[in-house]
């Protein structure tokens, strides 16, 4: 059986990556959503691990692991171009929301994705000011 997409942000897929507090809440989406991801989602969790690595808080070995299972995971998924109109719905949502331009540009990619039609589709993320804009755009929240 087809497991119903989410659009997921790298905070929610870098802890199926590596071990973080919220791994376990991850581990239980990815078992009931497939993946829809903006196309540089990649390299937001290539970041985010190779932070982890440079600083000590993961070590070398663990992160050439997780930099596999990222990589598996991106070839999983559906992922989002990159378009003149999630550009500009970027900055559209930049004037509405306190968000970074990163995050501004992942929920717009997540409004073409759902073709500007938040209800009823899920958006997936641990970052609470991106979280709370997409859930003032319509996004359900899980």
């Amino acid at each position: 059986m087809l497991k119903p997409l989410a659009f997921w942000d790298s905070s929610a897929l870098i802890p199926l990556c590596v071990t973080q507090p919220q791994s376990a809440e991850s581990r239980l989406l990815y078992e009931g959503y497939g993946i829809v991801a903006w196309w540089a989602t990649q390299v937001e969790m290539m970041s985010g691990l190779a932070r982890l690595d440079r600083t000590g808080q993961i070590t070398r070995d663990r992160f050439l692991m997780a930099k596999q299972i990222a990589l598996e995971i991106v070839r999983d998924w559906l992922p989002v171009g990159s378009t003149e109109s999630i550009a500009l719905s970027a900055c559209s949502l930049l004037e509405l929301h306190p968000l970074r331009a990163a995050d501004a540009l992942q929920l717009a990619a997540a409004l073409e994705w759902c073709e500007g039609e938040p209800r009823g589709n899920v958006f997936l993320t641990f970052d609470k000011r991106l979280r709370e804009a997409a859930g003032l755009t319509g996004f359900t929240l899980e």
